[in-house]
């Protein structure tokens, strides 16, 4: 199509939250010219709704070994080892860089950094600012340090289309209003896809769309059955369903009960199990919602909590916040190896949209954000390290497929915090490309395992210890990581 724009760049980003734009930020510091791509305003991704914080080992009785423990028994024996180290011990120095471009933590009184504890962590390791403003803190400091960046071009309100490859490599992304950027390496960064459930703690635009982009490139996919379920997000209350309550409170003393206002579950037990337990008496009791008692936590150091459930008519000071399981988190996604590099060629890809293997089963909490920022400078140092795209003519630019509301549906009544065979058979005619591939891994794990829970098959199954449900091409395959 002569006359189309066109950017040469030496790395185009796909997708501007914390990932995003840490791998530009690091490849601007580099010296390469970054182009990145995003479909909203930097101020609305999912990054920006984050409210735990960065997982890190820097308190005196912690270290990289115990971090590392902890990861792998939130993972339950699906955690790649290799990619768990990297996390461990490459997340206190990413925290000092944090610090260098200005990012200011919480801290006491004499500027040591406060450390939060939540669900999973044997340690205080949660480095957190605003309370439970952390990611949309984040957000605007790394925006702010992107502006600045001369060597960075930001394309906001812009939607990549299609990726554009060449002779089996990616050279560079092809946008829905015909803009066509050329780069030694594309990364994408577009977040995960949990919105494709009814019930999200997520931003509607969590539907997977860097996954859909690079399955149709040819990259491999895997875990897609994991599926994080956060145990506690606001439900019944208009235009707050989905509204996510930090587990950084339930780590400073809230606690869970049910109808007859007694607990029912270790709050500060991993996630998968805090959903379950929630879910457990959600059935029996044919209730919507069990109870978040806040009364004994100081609302003071989660300020912006506290003001949302003021305005929705809930003071946490006097009573009971209802609270239900949502999809919150994707731990698989596009196969990528140790430096976010993709099984196609120039085709890289961090955060949530990756699967590494980190997380195996069930994410440890606040490990998501020290894996954006640790695997988006891993990824952006590898990815100039490609060789220049000589990129000919653009393709054309292919109309983005969107969910509807009835596969929200299906997805949550089929693929939610308890499947079996049925209803996962059901989800393998959806329309929506993605989710017929949630249920293709799912179906494949024929036990229950982390967030992968079938009633149909309750038992963990040890020979799938460290074993992938991968999607390379049309095959499905369990494969073992080193």
């Amino acid at each position: 199509m002569p006359g189309r724009e066109r950017i040469d760049t030496e790395l185009v980003v796909i997708g501007a939250g914390a990932a995003g734009l840490y791998s530009a930020l690091t490849a601007a510091s580099l010296g390469a010219s970054v182009t990145v791509i995003s479909a909203t305003p930097l101020a609305q991704t999912a990054s920006y709704w984050a409210q735990g914080g960065l997982a890190a080992a820097l308190g005196d009785d912690d270290s990289p070994a115990l971090h590392l423990a902890d990861t792998e028994r939130a993972g339950r024996g699906l955690v790649r080892r290799s990619a768990a180290e990297i996390l461990v011990s490459e997340a206190p120095e990413m925290i000092a860089n944090l610090q260098r471009i200005r990012m200011r933590f919480d801290a006491d009184s004499d500027g040591h950094l406060e450390l939060g504890l939540e669900g999973g962590h044997s340690r205080r390791r949660i480095v957190h600012a605003g309370g439970s403003s952390t990611g949309r803190r984040l957000a605007r400091q790394l925006s702010a340090a992107l502006v600045r960046e001369p060597r960075v071009r930001i394309l906001e309100g812009t939607r990549a289309s299609n990726l554009w490859t060449e002779n089996g490599r990616v050279v560079g992304v092809v946008c829905e209003d015909g803009l066509a950027v050329t780069a030694r390496g594309t990364i994408i960064a577009t977040g995960g896809a949990a919105a494709l459930w009814r019930r999200t703690t997520n931003p509607p635009g969590s539907i997977g769309i860097g996954i859909t982009l690079a399955r149709a490139a040819g990259a491999a996919v895997a875990d897609l059955e994991f599926v994080q379920f956060h145990p506690t997000a606001v439900t019944g209350i208009p235009g707050r369903e989905g509204y996510l309550i930090s587990e950084a409170i339930r780590g400073e003393g809230a606690t869970l009960v049910g109808p007859d206002g007694e607990r029912f579950v270790d709050e500060l037990a991993p996630r998968d199990e805090v959903a379950r337990a929630i879910w457990s008496v959600l059935e029996e009791q044919s209730v919507e919602s069990v109870g978040l008692d806040m009364r004994s936590v100081d609302a003071g150091r989660f300020p912006n909590i506290a003001e949302t459930l003021r305005q929705s008519g809930l003071d946490p000071r006097r009573e009971l916040i209802p609270v239900a399981p949502a999809a919150h988190y994707m731990m698989g996604g596009v196969v990528s190896d140790l430096n976010g590099a993709t099984d196609v060629g120039g085709l890289y890809v961090i955060g949530e949209s990756a699967c590494s293997g980190l997380h195996g089963a069930n994410r440890l909490a606040s490990n998501s954000l020290s894996e954006c920022m640790v695997f988006g400078a891993r990824a952006a140092r590898s990815a100039l390290d490609e060789p220049a795209a000589a990129g000919g003519e653009p393709p054309a630019t292919i109309p983005l497929e969107l969910p509807s509301p009835a596969t929200r549906e299906a997805m949550w009544r089929n693929a939610g915090l308890v499947r079996d065979r049925a209803g996962l058979e059901l989800l393998l005619e959806d329309p929506y490309p993605l989710a017929s591939e949630v249920a293709r891994c799912a179906l494949a794990r024929e036990e229950s395992r982390g967030a992968h829970w079938r009633s149909d098959f309750p038992s963990l199954e040890p020979g799938l210890d460290s074993m992938h449900a991968v999607i390379r091409g049309p095959e499905l395959a369990f494969e073992h990581w080193q």
